[in-house]
C-alpha cells in the first residue's frame, strides 16, 4: 500500500469516527489541530544524534552512573506458586 492510499485510508477512517461529533465540538477539535500545526518544535527527523552529543555532564564516570543505576533498580513482578 502507497503512503497518499495509506493517508486517505487514514482521513477516511477519522472522518467516520468523527462526523457525529456536535458542531461545537468539531470547532474545538480544529482550533486544537490549528494551534498544534502552529507551533515550533523540532520534528523527530529534524534532530540528529550528533545534536545530542554532549548533552549530558556530570561529574561521575560512566562506571558510578551504571552503578547508580543498577543500584536504582526495582523489581515488582511476584511470582505465582505453581
Amino acid at each position: 500500500m502507497k503512503t497518499a492510499d495509506l493517508n486517505s485510508t487514514l482521513i477516511d477512517s477519522y472522518y467516520t469516527l468523527l462526523k457525529n461529533l456536535s458542531t461545537n465540538n468539531k470547532l474545538e477539535l480544529i482550533a486544537r489541530l490549528s494551534k498544534s500545526m502552529k507551533t515550533n518544535k523540532k520534528r523527530a527527523e529534524d534532530v540528529s544524534l550528533e545534536s545530542l552529543y554532549g548533552s549530558w555532564k556530570s561529574d561521575e564516570t560512566a562506571d558510578e552512573l551504571i552503578a547508580e543505576l543498577k543500584a536504582a533498580r526495582s523489581f515488582t513482578r511476584k511470582r505465582e506458586e505453581l
